[in-house]
């Protein structure tokens, strides 16, 4: 074996194994590949629960994937509370941390777990009392919202998990230990594959509880790895030495935290809720429509969240070398980091192109033609725009990593709002294009986004940010 091979080895077990590293001072590449690596393999795993679910309820037809795609459809504003907490988490915990400030990295991070538990328990009761309500004005099916209202009551209801998991992995990577990150998100994913089939389908004399056991498993293998990060928190694994002291209310801090991560959250809650209207529009076309994006979208969002990792391993690099003062080196890891996710990006979109009816396969049976067929076309329109968009998500991540994380959410807010739903809406009433106009309307958005995002990170503003 060559030894650049064994040192390619050797660096992708340091990252597996959680190995520390001084991100402010090792070699770039080596540090984008030990950070990537587990935050790529991280999402991933996040993102098998829903491929799970998906794969299990097909079973159950049209009716239980359409209600567990409108579902998630709103979840993903619990995500975008999750994403945004932990955006603010690393870049407060990055920067401390590059600052060589540990004391007050652990603060900035039990204080943030402080307010997503309070901000969780809020969402649950509200999502528990009125999931069949939710369904309805998402435009889903009677049959539909009778299959899928104690699925929806179980999955917002016990969103906590969901919210923790992404905070507490958010903290994990400011410090640079992205690998616990990666670790509590197998142990979530080992559970869930494992009670799936029990909960839904059941076994011997058990007989199951249909999709409702999906929303269940799919809860219990999240908070399974909340438990397992917390182990990990409360027993000092790492840099960060969060204790009992750090969560006692900093009413300073808990300001700057929610200077940085209300923009943070509105960020992600503008890209969500605008998918939340695009998922409504496609599920005027009935259920065979609706079913068939939800299935593709989640092919995507698995196959997309490899860079995802990389970006967030940017925010990390930014915040812990701005800390450090060193400015240019954050600034050339974002360089780094976006040509290398426009090479996987490009490379997926092959995949999708060449082989979108055997992937698509996967998950839906032969016999729903049509649902394949709509699957097939939102599958190949959608990643069209993948180059733009791996290119676009490094450099708002970089915004996020700073720091500022409101240039991204301003950009997200004219891109989708006020370009891509409109965009979407007038394609598919006011031309022939029909559904296909939604898909349409998402690549020429992104690309345009992801344009305007490089544009103004090469300006540099971003560099005199304080947080």
């Amino acid at each position: 074996m060559s030894k650049g091979i064994t040192s390619y080895l050797k660096i992708i077990k340091s990252a597996i194994n959680g190995e520390e590293f001084d991100f402010t001072k090792i070699n770039l590449r080596k540090a984008i590949v030990l950070l990537s690596i587990p935050m790529m393999l991280e999402l991933c795993l996040e993102s098998v629960f829903a491929v799970v679910d998906i794969f299990f309820v097909n079973k159950f037809g049209k009716h239980a994937v359409s209600t567990v795609g409108l579902t998630e459809s709103v979840i993903t504003i619990v995500y975008s509370i999750g994403i945004g907490m932990s955006a603010t988490a690393t870049a407060l915990v990055a920067r401390r941390v590059g600052e060589k400030q540990i004391e007050e990295a652990s603060r900035a991070g039990a204080q943030a777990i402080t307010i997503a538990i309070v901000i969780s328990l809020l969402i649950g009761i509200l999502g528990f009392a009125f999931a069949e309500d939710i369904l309805r004005i998402m435009g889903a099916e009677p049959e539909a919202i009778k299959m899928g209202t104690a699925y929806c009551q179980i999955m917002i209801g016990g969103n906590v998990s969901i919210i923790l998991i992404f905070l507490i992995n958010g903290i994990f990577r400011g410090a640079g230990n992205a690998a616990i990150a990666m670790k509590s998100l197998w142990i979530g994913n080992i559970f869930n594959i494992i009670l799936d089939p029990l909960l839904i389908f059941g076994i011997g004399s058990f007989e199951g509880f249909g999709v409702t056991g999906a929303a269940i498993s799919t809860t219990v293998g999240r908070s399974i790895g909340v438990l397992y990060q917390i182990y990990h928190l409360k027993n000092q694994t790492g840099v960060l030495k969060i204790q009992s002291k750090h969560f006692i209310p900093d009413f300073k801090l808990i300001k700057s935290l929610f200077e940085i991560a209300l923009p943070a959250t509105f960020q992600f809650i503008i890209a969500s809720a605008s998918w939340i209207f695009l998922a409504a529009m496609v599920a005027t076309y009935g259920s065979e429509a609706s079913a068939g994006y939800q299935t593709a979208i989640r092919l995507i969002m698995f196959f997309i969240l490899p860079a995802w990792g990389m970006s967030n391993a940017v925010a990390t690099l930014v915040g812990q070398n701005l800390g450090a003062g060193l400015p240019e080196r954050a600034e050339k890891s974002v360089y780094l980091t976006a040509k290398y996710n426009a090479i996987f990006m490009l490379l997926i979109t092959s995949v999708f192109f060449l082989f979108a009816e055997p992937l698509v396969g996967v998950f839906i049976p032969e016999t729903e033609t049509n649902q394949m067929k709509y699957a097939i076309l939102s599958l190949q329109i959608i990643s069209s725009g993948y180059l733009f968009y791996g290119i676009g998500m490094v450099a708002n991540q970089a915004f996020n990593g700073a720091g500022d994380t409101t240039t991204p959410t301003w950009l997200y807010f004219i891109g989708f709002w006020l370009f891509q739903v409109p965009l979407a809406y007038l394609l598919h009433t006011q031309t022939s294009l029909g559904v296909v106009g939604i898909f349409i309307a998402i690549p020429i958005a992104e690309t345009l986004m992801a344009i305007a995002a490089f544009a103004l990170f090469a300006k540099g503003k971003w560099k005199q940010v304080k947080i």
